[in-house]
Order: structure tokens, then sequence, then C-alpha cells
């Protein structure tokens, strides 16, 4: 191990290690542990100091990303079982690194056939000993759990039923038979089972499992009970205990009934060894919990703030208004912000979540009926105060204190609003009391206040990521997790002020530009968001795109914007890519409800225009963005590499790396040639890994300003004092305005050696200021380090 420095101070480094940098691969069948130890040598030459692997148990055969758990109690044999995880453990520790895993608490496969413990509950009923493992609603479905599994209504599938060997099996399914009832007939055999096999559709709105976000084939983890963890983690636990597992990424906390007891239990578990980072999306400037035992989140949050401190905050202004004034969308329906994640939320939480917000009104109606102080409610005015207030819940979801601050009473005013009479809008303030958990204790307002949580960050999920994020497109590289399309800008101030926060809160949270969840990759980001500072120029490019005609003026926009960002004419890429956006988008055309003849237009139209047409080069002046293109690939990198926090690199990411929505960016790892910014990749980690010290727990981060005409367009700062970060930010502006002129920053006293040439050196001091005309000479970036 290269890195000993504890996650928090006090904290003995024998006790807890924290990683100098981390390097996500993607198992999957194509590529198992055997293939990712045959690339060791190249990771650990590259300056990591961990491997961080996607699920590494049990999942669904064929699965390409293990998210669908089957069994926790082994390691998933097509990637080489353990046997294959222990070995390449042991050749990434010859070589200096460790493993950090994917943990992945919230849900399993929904498959019968595959998942062990959710079997013996179709087979058992609830009295199943794994019946307390899921969250199960036996008397929504009168004894019986809902399986949305046919690929067509019942009667229609029926003679393809078959009964044998206590099986049932349909088309390659197979469902356990209830003891004793093989021999009845067909008909009465179904009805005599705890489970009831029904068409895939009757799931939005008859579904009695708590399942992930609105995948009906994830059935959610009762993992708050102890002897649910205890077997769900023993195989995980046991890796940690042997030395094969440093750190643990824990994925979706949100969807848990109680994030951070799960967290205490796992920290407990574990000793308190591992270096633990959470998959939370914190929305604007929400704080992670300070009282969870981890060392941060994956990076989603650092991933805004670099995007958005490479994004023109003018430009992105007008740059929306060429988009209305493009698209003609109505304000809802992708022309403004705001009223489009406000109208998507309405639409998900309706539709797509009818069955968890029915599952929340039962149980509210429950608890009011078992309490006078509570009764006679209209079950319609609680599903109404339920819908009200989970659309207007700003951040996924609330936690133990501080519920408050979320549901607030001005959320429960514009809930009542929905409401013609007074009295009857009294059941926000009991279903606002409830989530708040202000209205006593019992089972069922525990798991009222839980599952409100729980269902409110599926609705942020998929409202705002899944559905506005497809909608409102001005400029698509803001549209990525965590971030903010109505305000896609970040000052620099604001940017140092994050960092200053990261520093002396979370110096141990993770930071990422690229992830397999990304929309699209940043060198992609990257491409977009330069149109921000060229947005006439953007209008001059589509106006030549115009001769391929589009089915809607938005998917013209969003597919030129995305092969824009690409960077080369791809139509096996980009047609998938372009499809699922309308899809997620369901405004022409879903998942559920294809319009076909609609889905064959946007891929005929993709493969004659973005698939074929090479915008981004097709004329000089789109030619002339490149070296500004570039300059905000190598400037966040640098910025990333170097600033507070543990930095992810995604595979392939090391070099230029072209990426859309999964799953275009979950190919198997393969190295590729190295360019300019894996020279600068390998020299910011080789410096992390070397002098760990200056970027670990107790290092400073110290801004630096620039002084001139064109100060603004850099960014600068120093880590303890030892190494200077300079980097361009919006050059095209920049060169526009007519260049760095006479601007200079001044460097701490000393010498200074820039570390990407290994050549140039820098005296600095208030007397010998450095122009920047000449520190960014021949790249945009500056990496120095202070001569010893």
């Amino acid at each position: 191990m290269t890195s000993s420095s504890p996650v928090r101070p006090g904290l003995p480094s024998s006790e807890r290690t924290l990683p100098t940098a981390t390097y996500r691969l993607q198992l999957q069948p194509d590529f198992p542990f055997a293939a990712a130890e045959r690339a060791v040598p190249y990771l650990a030459g590259l300056g990591v100091s961990h491997l961080h692997l996607s699920p590494v148990l049990e999942a669904v055969p064929g699965s390409t990303h293990g998210y669908d758990v089957t069994d926790h109690r082994a390691v998933r044999a097509e990637l080489g079982g353990e046997a294959g995880l222990r070995a390449l453990a042991a050749t990434a520790r010859g070589h200096g690194l460790g493993l950090v895993l994917d943990l992945v608490p919230n849900h399993m496969a929904a498959s019968p056939r595959h998942n062990h413990a959710l079997r013996e509950v179709l087979r058992d009923g609830p009295d199943s000993p794994y019946a307390r493992w899921f969250d199960i609603d036996w008397e929504a479905g009168e004894g019986r759990m809902l399986l949305p599994v046919l690929p067509a209504r019942l009667p229609e599938v029926r003679d393809r039923m078959r009964v044998a060997d206590g099986v049932l099996s349909l088309d390659g399914q197979e469902f356990p038979l209830r003891p004793g009832t093989e021999g009845l007939p067909l008909d009465a055999l179904l009805d005599a089972q705890w489970y009831r096999l029904g068409w895939w559709r009757l799931a939005r709105t008859e579904l009695n499992y708590r399942r992930f976000f609105t995948i009906s084939e994830l059935i959610g983890v009762r993992v708050e009970d102890p002897g649910v963890f205890d077997a769900t983690h023993a195989k995980i636990l046991e890796l940690v205990a042997d030395g094969v597992v440093d750190g643990l990424r824990v994925d979706h906390p949100d969807g848990l009934a109680d994030p951070e007891g799960y967290l205490e239990r796992l920290d407990a578990a574990t000793g308190g060894r591992c270096w633990t980072v959470v998959e939370k999306i914190l929305t604007g400037t929400e704080p992670l919990p300070a009282s969870w035992p981890v060392a941060g989140t994956t990076g989603y949050d650092a991933l805004r703030y670099l995007d958005g401190l490479f994004t023109d905050p003018l430009g992105t202004d007008e740059l929306a208004d060429v988009y209305r004034e493009f698209v003609g969308r109505a304000g809802d329906r992708g022309g403004y912000w705001e009223a489009t994640a406000r109208r998507a939320a309405y639409k998900v939480v309706t539709h797509e979540l009818a069955a968890e917000t029915a599952a929340l009104t039962r149980l509210a109606g429950r608890i009011c009926a078992a309490d006078p102080s509570l009764r006679d409610h209209a079950p319609w005015a609680l599903h109404t105060a339920v819908r009200e207030l989970l659309v207007r819940v700003p951040v996924y979801r609330t936690y133990r204190s501080g519920g408050e601050r979320v549901l607030t009473p001005e959320a429960a005013r514009g809930a009542k609003a929905a409401f013609a009479v007074p009295e009857e809008a009294t059941a926000v303030d009991t279903v606002r009391d409830l989530a708040l958990g202000t209205l006593g204790d019992g089972p069922d307002r525990r798991a009222f206040r839980a599952r409100f949580a729980q269902t409110s960050s599926a609705l942020r999920a998929k409202s705002v990521e899944d559905t506005a994020f497809y909608r409102y497109t001005p400029l698509l590289s803001a549209n990525e997790v965590g971030g903010d399309p109505g305000r896609p800008a970040v000052l620099p101030e604001e940017f140092h002020a994050h960092c200053a926060r990261i520093a002396r809160d979370w110096p141990g949270t993770g930071t990422v530009l690229t992830t397999h969840d990304t929309k699209r990759s940043a060198d992609v980001r990257a491409g977009i968001a330069v149109l921000a500072q060229c947005p006439q120029r953007w209008a001059e490019l589509l106006e030549e795109a115009s001769g391929v005609p589009a089915p809607d003026p938005h998917l013209a926009w969003t597919a030129w914007q995305t092969a824009f960002g690409f960077g080369a004419p791809d139509a096996a890429r980009l047609v998938p890519a372009v499809l699922k956006s309308v899809r997620e988008a369901g405004l022409h055309t879903s998942w559920t409800e294809p319009d076909e003849a609609y889905e064959r237009a946007v891929a005929d139209f993709v493969a004659a225009g973005p698939g074929r047409i090479p915008l981004r080069t097709a004329s000089p002046a789109a030619l002339a963005l490149e070296p500004h293109i570039r300059a905000q690939i190598l400037g966040s990198t640098l910025v990333h590499l170097t600033m507070p926090g543990v930095p992810e690199l995604y595979q392939g990411t090391e070099r230029a790396y072209a990426a859309l929505v999964d799953p275009d960016n979950r190919a198997p790892f393969a190295p590729g040639p190295d360019d300019d910014k894996t020279a600068l990749v390998r020299a910011a980690l080789g410096l992390r890994r070397a002098r760990p010290g200056l970027f670990g727990p107790l290092s400073t981060y110290q801004p630096v300003t620039a002084t001139g005409p064109a100060a603004p367009h850099c960014l600068a700062f120093t880590r303890s004092g030892h190494v200077l970060t300079a980097v361009t930010r919006l050059s095209l502006r920049l060169t526009e305005a007519g260049g760095w002129q006479d601007t200079t920053l001044t460097l701490p006293e000393g010498r200074w050696r820039d570390l990407l040439d290994g050549v140039r050196e820098f005296t600095g001091g208030a007397e010998t200021p450095v122009k920047l005309a000449s520190l960014f000479e021949g790249r945009p970036v500056g990496l120095l380090v202070r001569a010893e």
C-alpha cells in the first residue's frame, strides 16, 4: 500500500487508510478478475493507489454491471469466483495497490430463478425466514406478492406454462410452487401460490413490494434488520477482515430505510478500517450529514463544481434563449428548467411511482384509523397530500435529523393549494408530521417515515435525472447527476469555497469527472460546454446542419449537440444514445409506451445526420473550437487530480475518452495509446503517490489570484504550500478578448519547477510575478512543485 494517511485526523493510519487515487474497473464476463489482474502493472504505473471494482457478488448470469445481485454468500463465478478475486488482490498488493469494492445493500435481482432468498419467500410465503428480507405488503396483495413478469395478460400466455418437479415455468422463467399444490389444475394452482403472476404493465399501479426506483426487476432489501444485514454482508466482511479489501463504495444509500443506521452498523462491522464513500447525490449546497461515519461521497458534488467552473455564466443565458427560440417548447415541457422539473415530478409520481404513492396512502390511512386524533381524512385527501409533498422535496430525501428544513412550512402551504376546502387540506399537515416523525412512535409510523424518504429519493432520481434532464437541453454538459441545468456555471470563488469546505470537513471524500453512470463522459461534456462561450456560432452550425430534416427541432438540437461533444460521427453509438434520450424524456415515445414510427424516424435522422456528418470539423468555425475543447479537458483533469479529496479515474479516462450514456460507457477495459492527457494524468498521480501528505487529510488548500485584464480566466491554488495548480478558464472568451496580455500570477516565495516539462523553473514572490502568457506557453495548464 502506498498511502497510509488517515481518513480523518486522530485515526491512526494502522486502522484506516486513505487512497491517493482510485481507478474504476467495470467487471463483466468479458472482463473478469483475470483480465483485471493482467491490467495491474499498467494501472500501477499510471500512479493510482487502489483499484475500484464494480460489484463482485453473484449476479444475474451475463450481467454486464453486477448491480442485480442474486446471492450475497458468494463471489461471482462468471468473474472467476473468490479464488480469482483473491488472486487479483494478491497481484495488486504486489504492485502496491489495494482494492475498493462496490457494495450494493439496497436491492437484489427480483429473479426467482436466481435469487435464492426470493425463491424461498415465493415458495413458503410470509412465514419464510427470508420474508423479513423484503418490504412486501402482503395485505395489499390479499396475501400474495405480485410478480409483474408476464409478457402479456395471463390468458394470452397461460397455454405456454408448464409444471414439473415443483416448478412452474414459462419461456425460460421459473417459479417455485407452494408445497402441496403441484397436482392441482393449472388455474387452481396459480391461485394457490403465495405470488400472483401478472402482466408486466401491472407493476406501475399494483406492485406490492419495494423496488429500486421504478425497476421492478430489482427488489429492495431490508438491511435495517440486523439479521438481514449479517446475512447479506458476511462475505464482504470476510474479505475485509482477510485484508483482501481496503475500501467500500456504498451504492444508493438513499434507498435504505435508515442510511445513517446502516452506515454505523457497517462501520462497526468493518472495525472502522475501511475507506468508505457513499453514492450520495447532493443537491445545490446541501451538505453531507456530518454524523455519517464515512470518508465522504463518491464525488458527484465535485463533478458539478468542476464542470461549472469551466462553463461560461454569461453565455449560458444567451444559449438558453437561442435554444428556446429554436425548439419552441412550452415552458414546462422543456422551455424552462424549474417548470420542466416540476411537471416531470408530477408525471413520475402519478404514473411510474403510482404503486409507491398508493402504498404510502394505505399506510397513512391505517395510522389515522388507529388514532382517534387523526381520523376522518379521506383516502383521496391523504393521497393528494402525499403526492403534493413528494413533488416539493427539493433534495433526494430527509434523514434522521433536519427534515423540517426539507419538508418546510412553505412546502406544506404549496401542497395545500391543491385542495379546494381548507379543512380537507389539513391532511397535508398530518402527512408532513408523519414524514417528519413528529406524531409519535410505532411500527407503522416508523415505516411511513422511512418509505416516504425512500420514495422521495426515487422520485427525485426518476423525475430529474431520468426525465427533466432529457427534456430541458440548452447545454447538455450541465445535465449530469448532481448538476443544476438551471444554473450550470460555477464562479471561481464558489469553487474555492467548495474546496475549502471539503479540505476542512471531508478531506477523504471521493471526486470524479466520469463514472459508469454519467450520461456523457467528461471529454464529451467539455466539448459541449465550450458552446456556452459561443452561442451564436452554435446557432450557425445548427443552421448549416438543417439540410437533414429531423422529426422535431428539440431532437435536432439534442442530437447535434450530443454529436458535437462526441467529436466524430458514429451512428452505431449515437443512435442508441439518442433513442434512449427520447424514451427517457417521454414526450413522443417512452420505454413502456413506445411510438415505433417516431423511433424509426429518430434512428433514420441520426444515421443520416449527426451519425454521418462530422459537424465538429465540418467548417473552419467549428474546427477553430478544438484548442478550446482541449483546454477544457486538460484544465478540468488537472483541477480534479489536485483539488481536495481522493480522485477517481474511470477506466480509459487517462487518455482521450468519448463515451455516451450506458451501456456505451461500460465496454470492457482496454489500455490505449498515451496522449497529452495521459502525460498530465501520470504527472499528477505520480506526485500524489510520491508525496501523499501534500494532498491528505492534514493538507491545506489556498487560492492564488491572478492580476491583470484576463485574471478571471485563470484559476489557481496551492496544496500545502508546495504544489501549485494553474489552469485556463473559458479560453475562447480569453482569445476573443486579446489573450493574457499583461496578466500575471504571483507565486508563493521560493523556486518552482514545472512538473509537466521537468525543465522550466519560476521564482515566487511579489517582486517577480509570473506572466501567464509565459506560464501557459505550449499548454493551457500548469503544475508546479516547490523546489526543495
